[in-house]
């Protein structure tokens, strides 16, 4: 083996002025939104660590330091290519790229594009150089759109995780924290660049690293502390099949799914305090057990009760078991529709995973089969409407974000009766100042696409379901050459609307409106998007004749959806909603529309629903 060279380096000292490759047949980029959102909230969360409202931006360098593993690389007479790594770094890039565009200094901004590519001869070249990914990040840093229509997987997961930066960066540290979260980036979180000066020996390397002497994960030594503690042979036998059978089943969802099982339960069940938000604060119980639980479980053992060998086997064979196969149920629902537990489904799809140890709080093993169903509906009702409310209002609803309130959430609820629960929670939301009347110019904007089109998804088949129809909310939200996408009832053509706006801008807000928006098949878009609304001398020549062939939402503004139509006819009876047809469709009747998705949101995310799911 030639020589090995291993250094520390900061993101500054490892993008900057480097180029890195990868060779034709090293795997693709295969982030998934999990590893994009721990990475973010990572991230986040340890800068919000050191970070003091006040602070000047040399202080930074005072801040905590983050180390994001090592990278292998391969120096073939100068040129770089990386062995091991690249998810990581494509991810680090994609985040800078978010950032630069963010910041709103230029010299910030040029800093951040020095790490992004170099330039030459006035063309681009990123720094992590893969041809064939290069229009895509081209696109991305231009603030282009791109289809990623027949181009490799890598091209289709690095459009979805920059969508999960977008949708998932914490709004705390946007506007002007934002500058020092960058300088913290850049120059605090570390990677460790392995260089070797050939293939055989860099593949070496990898190997040694991933294949001997792999570390024990916290999952296997919990397993271990725990059989050890188990005095009866055929006991700990027991214990440990129990453990070996449901950490397979939660492996089958992912690698380390069953550190997060176990998470999930010993937060909802145990975590007493959590860390407060400042400087120099102490880690507390929810924090130690995403972080240790192993160990805080063995610094715990008296509260936790376990004094004997009977405690420990209790541990496992009924606390573990139940906890972690309603984990598992809860996984499954959030991944599928499932009837009675629609809405873990809803709140999954917003990629909020700290309902699971939420979902979890008020239940205990000794529960009946239907009391545990009635308290997982109510639970997930209630983050439902908590979400889609703060969505509604252009909040955040990133982990970061959240993390305090679901912790008081977890506490308040932690064992309580289906009832019981639902009254905290309805409460919650009663008492809650954020809902949907408080914003009444709700649109789409940069960021909020992927969330305004599941809100018209549900908007939609709620119309439909409540007319007698049946359900095509999985439709609406499926992915492909079929895929739904987001309508706007006036195309983009600010001249044909002169009489109303005399600058573009204020037709392009107003455009946005929720109001105006409606979801329909992408062929739709393609063939009948830039038509006018409605023309009186060919209709054929307006959408508004094309809306009445698709969903019932989109079909309520057409006066035909009006008659012979009993379904729909009765459900705007009983529901009050302001439905009606439009021939026309200018600013009045843009602002009509808005107040009737505001009146279908409320009741659809109506705090009754809580205090509903306790009694079905």
């Amino acid at each position: 083996m030639k020589e090995i060279l291993g250094k520390a380096k900061t993101i500054r000292e490892l993008l900057g002025g480097a180029k890195y490759s990868i060779d034709y047949y090293q795997r693709e980029y295969r982030w998934q939104k999990k590893q994009m959102s721990e990475l973010i909230e990572d991230l986040t969360a340890k800068f919000l660590e050191s970070y003091q409202p006040g602070d000047d931006r040399s202080a930074v360098e005072s801040y905590g330091h983050y180390f994001l593993g090592s990278i292998i690389i391969s120096d073939r007479d100068g040129q770089k290519f990386i062995i091991d790594g690249q998810q990581r770094l494509t991810s680090l890039t994609l985040l800078l790229i978010y950032l630069h565009q963010q910041l709103g200094d230029d010299e910030e901004k040029k800093q951040l594009a020095d790490l992004i590519f170099s330039q030459r001869y006035g063309r681009r070249s990123f720094n992590l150089d893969v041809p064939d990914r290069t229009p895509c990040m081209e696109a991305l840093y231009t603030q282009q759109n791109f289809d990623p229509a027949d181009q490799p997987e890598s091209v289709g997961n690095i459009l979805g995780r920059f969508d999960d930066i977008k949708e998932q960066f914490p709004e705390e540290i946007k506007a002007s924290m934002l500058p020092f979260f960058a300088d913290w980036v850049i120059e605090n979180v570390h990677l460790v660049e392995i260089t070797a000066y050939s293939d055989e020996d860099a593949y070496t390397i990898f190997e040694t690293m991933n294949d001997r002497g792999l570390s024990l994960t916290p999952t296997d030594m919990l397993k271990g502390y725990l059989l050890a503690n188990i005095t009866d042979a055929e006991v700990r036998n027991q214990a440990s099949k129990v453990w070996r059978e449901r950490v397979a089943e939660c492996q089958e969802w992912g690698k380390e799914e069953d550190a997060d099982a176990i998470k999930a339960w010993l937060r909802s069940q145990h975590a007493r305090k959590i860390r407060e938000r400042k400087r120099d604060a102490n880690p507390e119980d929810f924090d130690l057990i995403g972080t240790e639980f192993h160990r805080w479980i063995r610094d715990q053992e008296d509260f936790l009760g376990l004094a004997n060998s009977s405690d420990f086997a209790r541990f496992i064979q009924r606390d573990f078991k139940f906890y972690t196969s309603q984990y598992l149920r809860t996984r499954w629902a959030g991944w599928e529709l499932t009837p009675g537990l629609e809405a873990i489904h809803f709140n999954a799809q917003h990629n909020f995973t700290l309902q699971y140890s939420v979902l979890l709080a008020p239940l205990n093993p000794d529960d009946p089969s239907d009391e545990i169903l009635r308290k997982l509906r109510v639970v997930s009702s209630f983050i439902d409407i908590l979400i889609t409310r703060r969505i509604w209002n252009w909040r955040n609803i990133d982990y970061s974000t959240l993390q305090y309130a679901m912790f008081t959430v977890i506490r308040d609820i932690r064992g309580k009766s289906a009832q019981e629960a639902a009254a905290i929670l309805t409460q919650r939301l009663v008492e809650d100042e954020e809902t949907f009347a408080m914003n009444e110019r709700f649109s789409m904007h940069g960021t909020n696409g992927r969330q305004i089109h599941r809100l018209l998804a549900r908007m939609t088949d709620y119309v439909e379901t409540q007319s007698g129809l049946a359900s095509r909310y999985a439709e609406y939200m499926a992915p492909g050459r079929n895929r739904y996408e987001i309508e706007h009832i006036w195309a983009y053509h600010p001249e044909r609307h002169k009489d109303e706006f005399s600058h573009p801008n204020d037709f392009a807000l107003m455009r946005d409106r929720i109001g105006g928006l409606l979801l329909l098949p992408k062929a739709f878009n393609a063939s009948y998007g830039d038509l006018p609304y409605a023309d009186e001398h060919e209709p054929e020549k307006g959408k508004l004749t094309h809306y009445n062939a698709q969903n019932l939402l989109a079909r309520s503004l057409h006066p035909l959806c009006y008659q012979n139509n009993p379904g729909f006819l009765r459900f705007v009876e009983t529901s009050g909603l302001p439905f009606r047809p439009f021939t026309e469709f200018k600013s009045i009747e843009m602002e009509e529309r808005c107040d009737l998705y505001l009146k279908l949101a409320e009741r659809i995310w109506n705090p009754d629903r809580v205090m509903e799911a306790a009694t079905v």
